[in-house]
């Protein structure tokens, strides 16, 4: 799965990203390379947590591929 993110330099120095697609997922690095491999982190942490949320409130996620 990609995700797009946008790339922003702190005004302290170094970087951070937002991944639109998934609001609130959010990080930082001090290289554009520190913050692809957080964000990598990041969107597992996010998905991994969603996934885990969804499971205990009893809601059943199913994927549909559509062409």
């Amino acid at each position: 799965m990609k995700f797009k993110i946008h790339i922003h330099q702190a005004e302290e120095g170094g970087y951070w990203g937002e991944v639109p697609a998934l609001p609130g997922c959010f990080t930082q690095g001090e290289t554009v390379d520190d913050l692809l491999a957080n964000a990598e982190d990041a969107i597992h942490v996010y998905l991994v947590g969603s996934e885990m949320a969804e499971a205990e409130a009893g809601i059943r996620v199913e994927e549909v591929e559509v062409s």
